[in-house]
């Protein structure tokens, strides 16, 4: 783990586009990075922004349409991939939650942070997080249970938003959240964290999102809104409510596309990572 990767023909794979490594903590899980050429172990640690999936696993995509970024901006760039499949054939939503039969994801991806941050030189104490959609639903759960861990957090197009409201059930809201996830939301660490929201103006499908009886539907979910749009705005509303600060950027001619909103979050990650944040 403390070996620092060598510029040769073993040592070139961990510098720019990484392969995908197994986490040495739980190896049915992954992930890849870029990490820009220039940088060694002898620098000072880089900021570490992290991007999480969604249900299509599209990990490597990300890396790769982050790698200007990483070098423009003098970050690593780390993409989790949580397979499809674990625990039952064809599942595809437990990540999104957090915590599915004897796995806690949010614990898993610090995990992966920190053998990151040991391994390729990265900052871990605090880190920028973004997710598209499914990823998006994974970032804003991980943002509750984790705020202190947060140099930011970009949270895009959730399909299923989980309110802070500990009169709804979880994952519609945090009722039980303590007992679930053995700490309680931290209204003021939240607050302390800039938070963004982003979605394409034209994201009006409803089709994946209003699957009444689906194995991710929960009787509530209509409440919250019709399309992804209505929904993150819901979730804005709520965060203000309690007094959490949100920047909302509603992408024009954009439907369901993280790709279509990223000048969008690296807009906003940029001015993080700006702000000088270290560990």
């Amino acid at each position: 783990m403390s070996q620092s990767p060598e510029r040769d023909a073993q040592g070139a794979h961990f510098i720019g586009g990484t392969p995908f490594f197994a986490s040495q903590h739980d190896q049915r899980l992954s992930y890849a990075l870029y990490v820009p050429k220039d940088h060694t172990p002898q620098a000072p640690p880089l900021p570490l922004v992290v991007i999480q999936h969604g249900t299509g696993r599209s990990a490597e995509l990300y890396r790769d349409r982050w790698k200007e970024f990483a070098i423009r901006h003098r970050c690593i760039i780390l993409t989790p991939l949580f397979p499809a499949g674990i625990g039952e054939p064809g599942e595809l939503h437990n990540f999104k939650f957090l915590k599915y039969q004897d796995m806690r994801f949010d614990e898993e991806l610090l995990y992966m942070v920190d053998e990151v941050g040991e391994r390729f030189n990265a900052q871990r104490e605090r880190f920028v997080l973004h997710g598209f959609s499914g990823g998006g639903q994974f970032v804003h759960r991980f943002f509750y249970v984790h705020p202190d861990r947060l140099a930011g957090v970009s949270i895009g197009a959730p399909g299923r938003i989980t309110q802070l409201d500990d009169t709804l059930p979880w994952w519609i809201g945090t009722a039980d959240f303590e007992e679930r996830f053995g700490v309680g939301i931290d209204l003021e660490a939240l607050r302390s964290v800039p938070v963004h929201m982003v979605v394409g103006a034209e994201d009006v499908e409803t089709w994946e999102i209003n699957n009444v009886g689906g194995p991710n539907w929960m009787d509530g979910v209509e409440k919250t809104g019709r399309t992804r749009i209505e929904r993150l705005r819901t979730l804005r509303d709520n965060f203000e409510a309690h007094g959490i600060k949100v920047r909302l950027d509603i992408v024009p001619g954009v439907a369901h596309q993280g790709v279509g909103v990223a000048p969008a979050v690296q807009e906003f990650v940029a001015d993080v990572l700006a702000r000088n944040l270290t560990s």
